[in-house]
């Protein structure tokens, strides 16, 4: 059961109306006093709360009228109504514990969407024993924890901000979201804001037409409307300058943007997801980070364990990183020894996952043997910034040198052409990757 709070007579009409038609039960408070006689009467499943209740507009009745709510009711979710004038206080509303907000005038199909990811998240986990979860390897108590709460909430629309520290696997939780959601056969679209420059972002983002600038000479679809139906996944939000972050906001509340170049606005119907290495809730006390753009990506946060607290799923990794580095290099596939496994799963891993796949992949090709040491690790880690083609090793795809190459290519484009993410994930600085990219003809 849905509780409307509103002192305007036509709104909860129409709220009444939109809900029963959606197959929710509903009832109605016209004053924060006749709402908390429906709280105390019977706990409905869902709050709909307007910020207002009288010729005054300060909100404070709305934000008072929260927090007794929660006092009753701290696990039912409630779902403020605001203007765009007053998106300050709905903020404030988050922080006293609101679920989410929406403003007026609403979209009846994104205020439905809105109840059903609020209600569904109130549903107890049945666990991820069906998850799709390609490549995720592990069985950690950590992971599995962040598995369940994906196989959870996958099925909504619910925004979700995945955080953790480089190298955790974040892109591969915001895959098995989509590939575990109802949009499963529609675009998941990857954009890696921290290669995306302020005054291209418009233009990435929302698209242009021909003419808007110098040198475009045609019509370009953005991400936004490629991602149409599906999934758009924007990596590293954390790198986004405050324009930008301007822009992003009004796009992820209304679903409407206008491509640069073109007063004709667009619609679309995504879920978006987003991940970041950074300390956002800290960026947000310092005003670097908009605190209501934080609270519209964050509604569910998936925080990654670093691998060191999971080291018990190192060898498995490990395993899977000889089998897909051996299929990818046309090698033979290497074992591990025990010894080597137990060295593995002592380290500390400040790289966390991509940094096991690195020296794994390092040392089968160096090695050259069937069976991986401990030894063979340490001799391989020691050269993790000396370029492989310094070794005179030979596979069945030809050099090293060629095999370098190769991944400087495949990690440039992982990266979107971003040198400092390249760099990181090949273990080797800025400048001896820009040296490597002259060599190879790959600017």
């Amino acid at each position: 059961m849905i509780l409307i709070v509103d002192d305007d007579a036509a709104i909860r009409s129409s709220l009444s109306f939109l809900t029963r038609r959606a197959g929710y039960a509903a009832r109605f408070a016209s004053s924060p006093a006749e709402a908390m006689e429906e709280v105390r009467r019977k706990a409905p499943s869902l709050v709909l709360l307007d910020m207002n209740f009288s010729r005054f507009t300060s909100g404070e009745e709305g934000l008072t009228l929260l927090r007794q709510i929660r006092v009753f009711l701290p696990s039912v979710p409630v779902i403020l109504m605001t203007a765009w004038g007053s998106i300050e206080l709905a903020v404030e509303g988050m922080r006293a514990g609101a679920f989410d907000f929406i403003t007026k005038p609403w979209d009846n199909r994104r205020l439905l969407e809105r109840i059903s990811v609020a209600l569904e998240m109130q549903r107890p986990p049945e666990g991820a024993s069906g998850l799709i979860r390609d490549f995720i390897v592990g069985s950690d108590p950590k992971l599995e924890s962040v598995l369940e709460t994906v196989a959870k909430i996958a099925p909504t629309n619910a925004p979700v901000l995945i955080t953790g520290e480089s190298g955790t696997g974040k892109e591969l939780v915001a895959e098995a979201l989509h590939r575990n959601s109802r949009r499963a056969d529609k675009p998941f679209v990857k954009v890696n804001l921290g290669g995306i420059s302020s005054s291209l972002f418009e233009s990435e983002m929302f698209g242009h037409k021909k003419g808007a600038f110098t040198g475009a000479v045609a019509d370009r679809v953005g991400r936004f409307e490629a991602a149409d139906g599906g999934t758009i996944f924007l990596d590293e939000i954390g790198e986004l300058d405050p324009f930008s972050q301007v822009k992003l906001l009004r796009v992820l509340q209304e679903q409407k943007f206008e491509p640069l170049g073109s007063s004709a606005t667009k619609s679309v119907d995504i879920r978006v997801v987003c991940a970041t290495n950074a300390d956002l809730p800290r960026m947000v006390a310092a005003r670097e980070f908009r605190e209501d753009l934080y609270y519209r990506i964050s509604l569910v946060n998936i925080e990654l364990p670093p691998l060191r607290q999971r080291s018990g799923d190192i060898p498995a990794l490990a395993r899977l990183f000889l089998t897909k580095g051996a299929a990818a290099h046309g090698v033979e596939i290497s074992r591990l020894s025990t010894e080597a496994e137990a060295w593995l799963t002592g380290r500390s891993w400040p790289g966390n996952i991509r940094e096991l796949k690195n020296l794994v992949e390092r040392t089968m090709l160096i090695s050259g043997k069937k069976l991986l040491t401990a030894d063979d690790f340490k001799h391989s880690e020691g050269l993790g910034g000396v370029p492989l083609s310094t070794a005179t090793v030979t596979t069945a795809t030809g050099t090293l040198e060629e095999i370098e190459r190769e991944r400087i290519a495949d990690a440039l484009q992982r990266h979107d052409g971003n040198i400092s993410q390249a760099a990181a994930e090949l273990g080797v600085t800025r400048q001896s990757l820009y040296r490597k990219m002259e060599k190879f003809g790959l600017r």
